[in-house]
């Protein structure tokens, strides 16, 4: 079976003219229309967003019956974190604090998606930290933590988000340390280099990223461009279609 994912950094909603417009996320989400989409830096209760609960809205309006909001940031009203929508079933969500020391709070969703013919995709959805140091204690937490442990090499898993990681440097602990693939490097006569996705308008480093193992294949991998991408958030969408064997 073939699967679509996006990972997209919707900076709550709030575009680059600093106007608050959900209904451009959700216009770029329908014209994508995934099968799931991880979501960062989504509001729920918070004024600057009108108080709403962004993962239901955007779900709802989307028509995703299946949806998770995992809570990083306590603000003085409301919160803001990482959101997964699925037009699968959630089986189990937890979300794994990645916060480092006093640095500002992080974390990954961890949702387990009930795919047909009982097949189970695991699927992590980060929002990592904005130095080298910080972003490898925070990958060290993810492969340490429980919801990881639990996965065999065979079973089909990918993490995807907002890795902040703009000179690659968490690519080889990835691919050569924890065997996945990234589906978001672009193979050039200088190596590999990442899908560029930040900032939208006018995109130089690619910090949003796929990686993915297990019984999966990519098929291709693409940011998504049209004229409202590059002024909805600061981060355009990028969109990845898998084949499940």
């Amino acid at each position: 079976m073939k699967i679509k994912l996006v990972t997209y950094n919707i900076h709550r909603a709030i575009g680059l003219d600093r106007r608050f417009k959900p209904e451009r996320i959700i216009d770029i989400l329908n014209d994508i229309n995934a099968d799931i989409v991880l979501l960062q830096e989504v509001d729920e209760g918070a004024p600057r967003s009108r108080e709403l609960n962004l993962a239901k809205e955007i779900s709802q309006s989307c028509n995703y019956q299946h949806f998770a909001l995992g809570h990083n940031v306590s603000l003085r009203k409301g919160y803001y974190g990482n959101a997964t929508l699925s037009r699968f079933p959630i089986l189990r969500e937890r979300n794994i604090d990645l916060t480092i020391e006093n640095k500002k709070r992080r974390g990954c969703q961890h949702t387990t998606l009930e795919l047909p013919n009982e097949k189970e995709l695991e699927v992590f959805n980060l929002h990592l930290g904005l130095s080298a140091k910080e972003r490898q204690k925070q990958a060290g937490l993810l492969f340490r933590s429980a919801e990881y442990r639990k996965i065999t090499e065979d079973e089909n898993c990918i993490v995807a988000g907002d890795f902040n990681d703009w000179r690659s440097l968490l690519r080889a602990l990835f691919i050569e340390a924890m065997n996945f693939k990234c589906a978001t490097d672009k193979t050039t006569e200088k190596g590999e280099v990442a899908t560029k996705t930040f900032p939208s308008f006018s995109p130089r480093g690619g910090l949003d990223r796929i990686y993915y193992k297990g019984k999966i294949n990519l098929l291709k991998t693409k940011t998504y461009k049209k004229k409202t991408s590059k002024i909805a958030s600061d981060h355009l969408p990028v969109v990845s279609t898998f084949e499940l064997r």
